[in-house]
Formats: C-alpha cells, sequence, structure tokens
C-alpha cells in the first residue's frame, strides 16, 4: 500500500510541474550528484570574495588537484555570466573521466541561471542516474519471464519488442534498446514526465500475455541505474519471500 501511495505522490509531482523544467540529460550515478549539490551548498554557505573567472585557467591545468578543480567547478556554476558559461563548456568537452560528471553538472547549473536571468523565470531542474531526453525520463525496465529461468523464445521476444514500440507510441515514448536473458528481459525507453508509466508497461505486459501468458504482471522500474543481473534476481526473490509470506497470512 505504502508503495502505490509513494508511486502516486511522484506522479502528482510530475503532473504538477510548470513548463519551464530542464532534465539532466547525462547518466550520472546518484551518488556523484549528491555529492556534487552537497559541496554546492558547502561553498555558497562559505560565501567566498574569490573571483572564479580569474582562476578558471587552473581547471585546464594538469597539476590543478581534483578538489580544486571542483570548487572552481562549482564558483564558476554559480556566476550570472557568460563568460563562466563559455568556460564550463569548454572544459566538460575535453574533461577526464573523474571529474567528467562534475563538469556536467555545473554547466547544466549554470546554463538554468542564466536562462533565468534573461528569460526573468525560475528554472527547474529534474535529474535522475539514468538521465533523460528533451522533456523526457530514461528509464530501466525489466520484464519478468513466468517460465522461472527460461530464456524467452525467438517468437515471445519479437512479440515483447514490438508490443513495447507500439505501447510507447501513444504516449510520445522512444524505444532505446531491448535485452533478453535466463528470467527476464530488459530495455531501456524515454517517456514524458507525466507520462502514467505503471500503465503503459502494465497495458505492454497485457497485450503479450494475450499470446501465451508468458510475462508476470509484477515488473521492475526504475530511473535511478541499469541494474546488474545479481540485483535484479535479488529483487525478484525477495518479491517472491513477500508474496509467500502474505499466502501464509491468509491462510
Amino acid at each position: 500500500m505504502k508503495g502505490k501511495e509513494y508511486y502516486n505522490d511522484i506522479q502528482k509531482i510530475f503532473e504538477d510541474l510548470p513548463d519551464n523544467f530542464n532534465i539532466l540529460e547525462e547518466q550520472i550515478d546518484m551518488e556523484v550528484q549528491m555529492e556534487y549539490f552537497e559541496f554546492s551548498k558547502k561553498i555558497k554557505e562559505e560565501k567566498s570574495d574569490e573571483n572564479f573567472l580569474e582562476c578558471a585557467n587552473e581547471l585546464f591545468l594538469p597539476e590543478t588537484d581534483l578538489e580544486r578543480k571542483k570548487q572552481i567547478l562549482i564558483g564558476l556554476a554559480g556566476m550570472d555570466d557568460v563568460k563562466a558559461y563559455r568556460t564550463l563548456e569548454r572544459f566538460e568537452e575535453q574533461a577526464d573521466s573523474d571529474i567528467r560528471s562534475w563538469a556536467v553538472l555545473a554547466l547544466q547549473e549554470n546554463r538554468m541561471l542564466l536562462q533565468t536571468s534573461l528569460l526573468d523565470e525560475q528554472q527547474f531542474f529534474i535529474s535522475t542516474g539514468l538521465g533523460g531526453k528533451g522533456k523526457k525520463l530514461r528509464y530501466y525496465v525489466v520484464f519478468i519471464n513466468r517460465h522461472g529461468n527460461e530464456m524467452l523464445t525467438k517468437s515471445q521476444q519479437k512479440l515483447l519488442k514490438d508490443e513495447l514500440i507500439f505501447g510507447l507510441k501513444p504516449e510520445d515514448g522512444e524505444f532505446e534498446s531491448i535485452d533478453f536473458s535466463d528470467g527476464f528481459s530488459t530495455s531501456l525507453v524515454l517517456l514524458p514526465v507525466t507520462a502514467n508509466i505503471k500503465q503503459v508497461f502494465s497495458s505492454i505486459i497485457e497485450e503479450c500475455n494475450q499470446y501465451g501468458n508468458f510475462l508476470e504482471e509484477d515488473m521492475i522500474i526504475t530511473n535511478v541505474k541499469i541494474l546488474s543481473r545479481n540485483e535484479i534476481l535479488d529483487i525478484i526473490n525477495k518479491q517472491d519471500k513477500s508474496e509467500l509470506r502474505d499466502g501464509m497470512e491468509e491462510e
């Protein structure tokens, strides 16, 4: 019950979103995002008088340590200046892997600051681990096979893929990829933030099951990260145990 209420609360938030929102398109680990925003809050609370544009060249020097680069990125992100944006844009294009996620987040933050200033309208930012495109969020969906650890047959695989592509279109969704494994199938899709996610995928499963009843009604949907096989199996096993307990209680 709590899970359903939580889902409905999230859906309501998305439905009430104003038009002026931005979605982080890159796939960035949520822990990295939290670290960025916590560090950003700390820097802003310190209210440093440092002009980060004057020291921006340090970003491009190999001898500059990682913490200093993070500090400069945060500083530039909070500047209502096109020069800061251009500097962040240039750095993001060549940033090493250990700092690139921070560069992407800083560039996004500064872009929103400039938009707010130019349009005189507060901008809203949505970020998830899997990112998105335009006004759509990326979701990782796991369809669970009804027949244990068996892989879907070729005809079942084709049916699921076709129904997935067909079922996304009315919601202005986009199909990106699908993979088939023993016990389950996984897919990456894009859907508008206002789409009724649960209803979309439940309908797809219902359509598929008219031709063999080969998918479980339950599914796994996340926009946080791509799950490993072990993580997926762990979720499925916990769900099975929960259903077993519920059945024993009813008896």
